[in-house]
């Protein structure tokens, strides 16, 4: 697998221990990481980087991910950038309302670190 280490792939997540745990997979893979713990700072962080990727949890206290994807991909900046939704939540309808919001794809929390590299070569 080959990763381009001029990405930029901006993470959302509250916890401090799914943030880490992403930020190490991608780092490892020579991706340009960018963290934070909310929703509404991913908005903010993506109008202002403009990401190559975003990837958002959905339940953060400061602006969830559903919130935080639907803002950004109004973006005319933005609107071409992959959202990667990563969530605990497993249920059909969570992806499909991810999807019908703009995003890409949805990894569902616990993930192999394999699955996080394939799905972001596949956007």
């Amino acid at each position: 697998m080959t990763t381009n280490t001029n990405q930029t792939i901006l993470i959302a997540d509250d916890s401090e221990t799914q943030l880490m745990h992403l930020k190490s997979i991608l780092e490892s893979a020579g991706y340009q990481i960018i963290t934070t713990n909310s929703g509404n700072k991913a908005i903010e962080l993506s109008a202002k980087i403009k990401p190559d990727v975003i990837m958002l949890d959905i339940v953060m206290d400061d602006g969830d991910g559903y919130k935080a994807c639907r803002t950004i991909k109004k973006n005319p900046d933005l609107v071409n950038t992959p959202v990667i939704m990563v969530s605990s939540k497993a249920n059909p309808v969570d992806k499909q309302w991810a999807r019908q919001l703009g995003a890409s794809d949805y990894i569902v929390k616990p993930y192999e670190n394999s699955e996080v590299l394939d799905k972001l070569v596949a956007v």
